[in-house]
């Protein structure tokens, strides 16, 4: 089992007709063979990725068509918001926004809609996620990662391919993937991921990996105190950035102590947290925790 994504989900990329649209939908296709469509508006029709996927005019053509559950989407990010409004009309349950630099208005209006809506957003400005030997939904480079029980969320793309590694490394495969995105407004959060992680009987630990800047991280410990008995391993990255200085993501902006990342840290640490002072130390703290869990 996993979470969000499957052998069965039915994934359509739209903007699959531009050159990044295209290479990411081939390499989807190649690891799970679930990319089912791709939209391009006015290219309705037209057969890509050797002639094995068509094109739709519309995500509604798409949904009604084939199916479509999930959504990829690779479009500039002028038009990014557009995009991910769209699939949400057409009632796709998923939607994996990689675009970077989408202004920010146009994701509050994103927000307030997808509130009263169905639909879950991952991203802006994230790698997408991965269910091992099943789907392969955005960037991350499936070969990494072994099919096994353990979730990982993770702010940063780079740093979510190193905790796969270093779980890997110690024989613990993963239930699900996810980089959520590192911009200012994004779909979907930690609490909400951690919850379904927690749900999810195939899933016995959790790895959770944030960075300066924010909130979320807190709420997240939070949550963890007061509704998760599984285990969740964490790392905050940004611990040596000055205070006030932005550091990578749009939304690693520290504006006060309570958002760095030793203060972080040290709230995680007290939730109950299994918090590793670098990613090098992911998988041998993650099989500790799951032997602690045991005794």
């Amino acid at each position: 089992m996993a979470i969000l994504v499957d052998k069965n989900s039915k994934i359509i990329v739209q903007g699959i007709t531009g050159s990044e649209g295209s290479f990411h939908a081939q390499q989807c296709l190649d690891y799970g063979g679930n990319v089912v469509g791709g939209v391009t508006p006015g290219k309705g029709g037209q057969q890509v990725l050797d002639g094995n996927v068509p094109v739709f005019n519309t995500c509604k053509d798409a949904r009604q068509q084939v199916g479509a559950t999930v959504s990829l989407i690779f479009v500039p990010p002028a038009f990014a918001a557009d995009a991910i409004l769209e699939a949400a009309d057409a009632g796709i349950e998923l939607i994996v926004c990689i675009t970077e630099g989408i202004p920010v208005a146009d994701m509050v209006t994103v927000y307030d809609v997808l509130k009263t809506s169905n639909t879950r957003l991952i991203g802006p400005n994230c790698p997408g996620l991965l269910t091992p030997n099943q789907a392969k939904v955005g960037i991350m480079p499936g070969f990494i990662a072994q099919p096994g029980r353990i979730g990982v969320i993770s702010k940063s793309g780079t740093l979510t391919y190193e905790a796969v590694y270093q779980l890997c490394s110690e024989g613990l495969g993963q239930s699900t993937c996810i980089g959520i995105g590192g911009d200012p407004i994004i779909g979907t959060k930690m609490v909400e991921l951690l919850a379904l992680f927690e749900n999810d009987p195939d899933t016995d630990a959790v790895v959770l990996i944030g960075e300066i800047g924010g909130a979320m991280e807190i709420e997240a410990a939070q949550y963890v105190q007061n509704n998760m008995k599984k285990p969740v391993v964490g790392f905050i990255a940004g611990q040596t950035a000055p205070e006030g200085r932005r550091m990578g993501h749009a939304g690693a902006i520290v504006s006060g102590a309570d958002e760095s990342a030793l203060a972080k840290m040290m709230v995680m640490k007290a939730c109950g947290i299994h918090v590793v002072n670098s990613p090098a130390d992911i998988g041998k703290t993650m099989t500790k925790a799951l032997q602690l869990q045991c005794v």
